[in-house]
């Protein structure tokens, strides 16, 4: 089956954020008082973390990793059932389900965000990478392209 071209649009979005978080969170751990990233210390006070480090660490995580290896679940389409523990969609590939639940931990990252912290430029933009995620998974052809052969 030929792949749609927003499986490619979305691969190219799953990059981007997930990229853009793993270096963000890398930062963020190595200097926890944002200082490499220009964020101040006391953006902090109205949330539970002193410091940037853990907020780092769930971002490296959580966005990061996450949204790359979706790219790579995405691309490849490994049939690994090991990865169906999360899927909740039972007649889609994993990777499928990974890509919209990818987009919706974006969305709640950064509104989150917003509600602990002082704004910050990239956060309008971050959650719009995170409703194309979401958009361009629920697309007809790229759900039909990791739709379950029964």
């Amino acid at each position: 089956m030929k792949r749609p071209f927003f499986l490619y649009m979305l691969c190219i979005v799953h990059l981007l954020v997930g990229l853009n978080a793993a270096a963000g969170g890398v930062l963020m751990m190595l200097k926890p008082d944002g200082a490499l990233l220009g964020m101040k210390q006391e953006w902090l006070a109205n949330s539970p973390f002193e410091n940037y480090f853990i907020p780092g660490l769930l971002l490296f995580f959580m966005l990061g990793i996450f949204s790359l290896f979706t790219v790579w679940g995405l691309l490849r389409k490994p049939q690994l059932k090991v990865f169906n523990v999360l899927n909740i969609y039972p007649d889609m590939h994993w990777a499928w389900a990974y890509s919209l639940y990818s987009g919706i931990i974006t969305i709640t990252w950064i509104l989150i965000q917003m509600l602990l912290t002082q704004y910050f430029w990239l956060q309008p933009l971050i959650i719009f990478f995170g409703l194309l995620v979401i958009v361009f998974t629920l697309i007809p052809g790229v759900i039909t392209c990791f739709k379950k052969l029964s």
